[in-house]
């Protein structure tokens, strides 16, 4: 299918003409290798062609089809402009390795502009816009053409065999997998695909679980009742994702739904979706969020004054969540409660809704994911644009993107007044373009009228302010009594209370200003226990040792040791005329520790005495035979704004008697999930050991 592509595709118009260059094919017929000239017709402006001095650009296209091992690789390269501009491409067609009745496809591509007669970002811009679209088109035109062979009656093409001359002596080498009925590939892969599943089952070794389970995440029946209709390509990523999760992490692994809603909002792509994750798993341990329903209680003026809440669920079996926003004081809960108690409470309701995803996914027997969002602004006007409630309200909205992509199943914007396209110009901008497609928008009573909420609510569960007749709940908002407002001193330190209510603690860390942390030690060989992340920049990680207590941090006079800010606390303990060496010692080598790092270590003490834990800005060494920095520094040290770092630590002193089984028991609980995780690296030494999660 894909060879009726050349000499040239009426599906791509700018794909004008191809010549065959060279082509190769060995003798038993396993591999053909064949490269072309091919000729574009960019759609580019007609004076950058002028100015370019040329109509027609020319890649050219090496394909390298191996028919023993089942692949077709593609590799492209401009040949016009090669001195300016280079692009590279490569794709590949492979057979998946679990189910050999599934084609994998993987496509990436390279673009270097040097120079351009100073159109440089015109060029780029150009070029990503057609890489784009036929990225867009590639599924389409292949599917296209194997149609057209399935219409020539061509839907079965045996698999490659040996020649007769050499088959007795390449069977000793190569052993063949059975052949597989053959399968229609463009419709029927999706709406058929999920019953292919049991090639992989029967495969499965007796210790495996059987059809049927949720725990068998391959079989059809689990997929189609907790999951939804899956693509063979969509259940690939998500084994793969999960398998990935299980092989690198530690701890409690999400469930299914969790990992496929983070694929869904990559659009399946595994390595964004597991980056965001990753992040979001991190996240989630370090505030325990997965606890925020059994161990936190909203203050009172929330549950009086927060006019939202729950209230029976949508035509879908989507849970429905009302909000009425328009009599709401955003300002006066701002000023009474904090950010952060919002933003808690805001997660609170999140973790309710998955809650009741599962619970409606049980009562109606289908897969329910998203919940339906009703939110009224009837009285919404000026003083609901007051800024620190829309600053709040935009914290909120990234917080709950980042970490609950893929919940919110549709939302209905009931009675916008005229001032909503001034919050809607605010708010929209921080709202993934998928989300932004689930909105629908009514004016004055247009959600009475055909296409309004009846299409989406049962007539019997539209609340009674909306004119229905159901008793809602919610509460009525209202103003918030001035009498609750708190000072911006006592809302800082709420702020700083809720911020490391965790078990971790939060620190800045600047040039010159490291912060530290002071363990005393009454019992030699206790263990000095750590857990940290690196959220923001690249630190050093140290741990000195000395015999006499260091004067404690002073805050009063600009010469401060301590430093308070809104990311965390900074202290410093070693005084600037303690020496190194004389008045303290190092007990460990100095561990760098790059941004998105989660860090688990331990040291077991010699002596007794005062330990000191200090993470300190990690400065870019410059490049060893020239005094000016390296490119790469240079890229690194602008991702470090103001020379700031920012590091979540818990640390834990444990009797060396006591350390194999607490030690096990801190990294299976507080050391499940870092930031950026691909692979796993330890270093230990004779009294330590610290493991870093990239």
């Amino acid at each position: 299918a894909y060879e009726r592509r050349f000499p040239t595709c009426p599906l791509i118009p700018m794909f004008v003409a191809s010549d065959t260059v060279s082509e190769y094919k060995s003798e038993d017929g396993a591999i053909h290798v064949i490269e072309r000239r091919c000729k574009l017709d960019i759609d580019a402006p007609r004076l950058l062609k002028k100015i370019a001095g040329v109509d027609y650009v020319y890649f050219v296209q090496k394909n390298s089809l191996n028919r023993r091992e089942r692949t077709l690789h593609i590799e492209a390269y401009n040949e016009t402009f090669s001195n300016r501009v280079i692009i590279n491409e490569h794709c590949s067609y492979t057979v998946h390795p679990d189910n050999e009745d599934w084609t994998c496809f993987e496509q990436s591509a390279s673009l270097d502009i040097k120079s351009f007669f100073g159109f440089e970002s015109t060029v780029e811009k150009i070029a990503m816009k057609q890489y784009t679209s036929n990225i867009k088109k590639g599924k389409e035109i292949i599917e296209y053409y194997l149609k057209q062979l399935e219409e020539e009656g061509i839907t079965f093409i045996p698999r490659w065999t040996p020649p007769v001359a050499c088959k007795s002596e390449s069977s000793t080498s190569h052993t063949r997998r059975p052949v597989s009925p053959a399968i229609n590939i463009p419709e029927s892969a999706t709406k058929e695909g999920l019953n292919n599943k049991e090639i992989l089952n029967t495969s499965s070794s007796p210790s495996e679980p059987t059809a049927g389970t949720p725990d068998d995440k391959l079989d059809a029946d689990y997929i189609k009742r907790y999951l939804g209709d899956l693509t063979p390509m969509q259940e690939s990523c998500l084994i793969r994702l999960r398998q990935w999760l299980q092989e690198t992490h530690k701890g409690k692994i999400p469930k299914d739904e969790h990992i496929l809603r983070f694929l869904r909002a990559r659009d399946f792509n595994i390595d964004k979706a597991r980056e965001i994750l990753c992040q979001s798993l991190t996240w989630r341990k370090q505030h325990q969020v997965d606890y925020i329903l059994d161990t936190w209680n909203p203050p009172q003026v929330l549950q009086d004054y927060y006019a939202g809440g729950w209230h029976h669920h949508d035509k879908d079996g989507r849970p429905l969540y009302v909000l009425r926003l328009g009599q709401m004081d955003t300002k006066g809960l701002v000023r009474a409660l904090g950010e952060e108690a919002l933003l808690r409470y805001v997660l609170s309701i999140n973790e309710e809704g998955l809650r009741r995803c599962e619970e409606n996914t049980k009562v109606f027997g289908r897969p329910i994911s998203s919940w339906t969002c009703l939110v009224d602004l009837e009285g919404l006007n000026m003083r609901h644009l007051w800024r620190p409630g829309v600053k709040a309200l935009l914290r909120i909205i990234e917080v709950v993107e980042a970490n609950y992509p893929e919940t919110l199943g549709r939302l209905l914007i009931l009675r916008a007044p005229r001032v909503f396209p001034v919050l809607w110009t605010l708010v929209s901008p921080f709202i993934d373009d998928n989300t932004r497609k689930k909105f629908l928008i009514y004016a004055g009573n247009d959600y009475q009228g055909p296409g309004g909420l009846l299409d989406y609510i049962d007539k019997e569960i539209i609340p009674d302010f909306l004119g229905g007749e159901c008793m809602c709940e919610v509460p009525e908002g209202g103003l918030v009594p001035k009498s609750l407002y708190r000072t911006a001193e006592e809302l800082e330190n709420e702020d700083i209370k809720l911020w490391t209510e965790t078990i971790y603690q939060s620190a800045s860390v600047f040039k010159g200003a490291p912060h530290e942390v002071l363990i005393q030690i009454v019992d030699a060989s206790s263990v000095i226990t750590w857990d940290f992340d690196v959220c923001k920049g690249d630190i050093v990680f140290n741990i000195f040792h000395s015999k006499r207590a260091p004067q404690p941090p002073k805050k009063d006079s600009l010469g401060a040791h301590s430093i308070t800010s809104p990311g965390g606390n900074n202290v410093q303990l070693i005084d600037k005329v303690w020496q190194l060496g004389r008045d303290y010692s190092m007990v460990e080598s100095p561990l760098i520790c790059k941004e998105g790092e989660s860090v688990q270590g331990s040291h077991v003490t010699r002596w007794p005495g005062f330990y000191i834990l200090q993470w300190k800005f990690h400065n870019m060494p410059a490049c060893a035979t020239t005094n000016l920095p390296r490119v790469d520094d240079v890229l690194a040290s602008l991702q470090v704004s103001s020379h700031k770092c920012k590091v979540m630590y818990y640390t834990e002193v444990i009797g060396s008697e006591d350390f194999r089984g607490s030690m096990t028991s801190l990294e299976s609980s507080h050391s499940g999930f870092s930031q950026l995780s691909a692979a796993t690296t330890s270093s230990s030494q004779s009294h330590s050991s610290s493991m870093i999660s990239r």
